[in-house]
């Protein structure tokens, strides 16, 4: 193992990639098959693979820590609603998949609702979502959340302005009426490039597998890239606040994507026993920011 660490560090350029080989050398050691480690430090796939390597060392370890996150606020009865919100295909359904897969299933849940019934769209606009709001010790996922009306619906003529313009007015005080009852809100918008995204929407033309995931919407997402960067900016404007901020995620790297969202998470609750974690709690400030009206955006 230690003569294939050397031959690593020859190879490889990345100084900070080898100072965690070293530190992960057990785990590095299962990639070894027939060719061996000599055959997988040339070039970017021996790359690849300790950067995939490293993400499941980390995710594993932040994982461990949602377990406790969890623990705690079920043990103390609160109640917190994470949103995420971004782009089509811009991974939010892959974060909120790292994000649940060890938790305990009875203590928290994913919402993604559906285009509204009838009956739904005659009610008040927030009705069917306050219907899915945490109880207390519980965690929810908005897969997608009541700013469809801040994007989707106007991009696309599902609301009237004046439907549009309601909502913009409500959302801040909505918001605040939900912190002031004491419900934690982390709002979470993945942001992707365009060509990173149409790299992904051809990804899910050729795989059977996520076939499923493309929707009439979603083909119509790069030709409408200008018009939703438009309300993008516009629902940042008007409901970014100091009590429920927009948390932008740089997203075209999925895997960074989500470790850094968990570590924003971790590291906003107050958590017992976050002190003796065994990783970084602390998101990655290139990766992970509040919204800025002067930052710069890959989208």
């Amino acid at each position: 193992m230690n003569k294939d660490l050397e031959y690593i560090k020859k190879h490889v350029k990345d100084k900070e990639l080898l100072k965690r080989v070293e530190l992960v050398q057990q785990k590095i050691g299962k990639l070894s098959g027939k060719s061996g480690l000599r055959l997988l430090a040339k070039g970017k796939r021996a790359q690849k693979a300790i950067r995939t390597v490293l993400y499941e060392e980390d995710l594993v370890k932040l994982q461990v820590e949602l377990i406790k996150l969890q623990n705690w606020v079920f043990e103390n009865k609160k109640r917190v609603l994470i949103i995420f919100e971004g782009r089509d295909a811009a991974g939010k359904g892959g974060a909120i998949k790292r994000f649940t897969e060890r938790l305990n299933p009875r203590r928290y849940r994913v919402v993604a609702l559906p285009k509204p019934s009838d009956v739904e769209a005659g009610q008040f606009y927030f009705q069917r979502y306050f219907a899915h709001l945490p109880n207390p010790g519980e965690i929810v996922f908005f897969d997608r959340s009541w700013y469809n009306r801040a994007i989707v619906e106007p991009v696309f003529d599902f609301c009237t302005k004046e439907q549009y313009e309601r909502f913009m007015q409500e959302v801040p005080e909505i918001e605040h009426a939900l912190i002031d009852d004491g419900i934690t809100i982390i709002k979470f918008w993945f942001s992707i490039s365009k060509e990173e995204q149409q790299k992904r929407f051809k990804e899910r033309e050729l795989n059977p597998l996520k076939q499923w995931k493309l929707s009439p919407i979603d083909k119509q997402a790069q030709k409408m890239w200008d018009k939703v960067t438009y309300y993008k900016e516009e629902m940042f404007s008007r409901s970014h606040t100091s009590y429920a901020p927009w948390i932008i995620v740089k997203s075209n790297d999925k895997k960074l994507a989500r470790l850094e969202s968990i570590r924003y998470v971790l590291s906003h609750i107050p958590y017992t026993g976050k002190e003796k974690s065994e990783v970084m709690l602390h998101p990655d400030p290139e990766i992970v920011q509040r919204y800025h009206r002067k930052s710069k955006q890959i989208d």
